[in-house]
């Protein structure tokens, strides 16, 4: 996949903004968007909170797993929304990787993340209450960290405008890469 093209993988804590990120960005570059926990509902006939309850938290990252999988490999989707915690286990930082996606950590402050989860109708099952919230979002911050980008989400900050400073970042990148070891001159010098 060169350059222009290639997956770009939104990741973070949940209600971090990555779904509405990520249509933002497939917008703005005219592409097409998934996002992985939709994808994971359709394709399991159930919802997160139901697979979790029912089968437990290790099934489900079986079919979260298998769903990524599917979707680098047969879904034409340039942008792709994770689930706040598929990027933390390392099969599926692995997937993204070997199948040259580019990954982008949208790092939103605890308690931003907190007021959408409480404002949210969606269940969240691992997130019940403050305190277990608070220390899932410690535990992952370290894999969110492995993010080829990090961009920060503040309350203020609107999708758009962190899709435009991710497209910007890949538009820079893309012209770095094209002209790598031409010895031509760069923006920057």
């Amino acid at each position: 996949m060169n350059a222009p093209e290639r997956r770009i993988v939104l990741t973070g804590f949940m209600c971090a903004g990555k779904s509405t990120v990520a249509r933002a960005l497939a917008a703005r570059l005219g592409c097409a968007m998934i996002d992985t926990d939709a994808a994971l509902v359709e394709r399991a006939r159930r919802s997160i909170e139901a697979i979790i309850e029912d089968d437990g938290e290790a099934r489900f990252r079986q079919i979260e797993r298998d769903t990524l999988r599917d979707i680098l490999e047969r879904d034409g989707a340039r942008v792709v929304a994770l689930g706040g915690g598929t990027w933390t286990i390392a099969e599926n930082r692995a997937l993204v990787a070997a199948h040259d996606g580019l990954s982008v950590w949208l790092d939103a402050p605890f308690e931003l993340c907190w007021r959408r989860i409480a404002e949210s109708a969606d269940a969240r099952p691992l997130a019940r209450d403050r305190d277990r919230a608070r220390e899932l979002y410690e535990a992952r911050r370290a894999a969110y960290e492995l993010a080829s980008l990090r961009v920060g989400i503040t309350e203020t900050r609107s999708a758009e405008d962190t899709a435009a400073e991710i497209a910007s970042i890949i538009g820079r990148q893309n012209f770095l890469d094209e002209h790598e070891g031409r010895g031509e001159e760069t923006a920057d010098g």
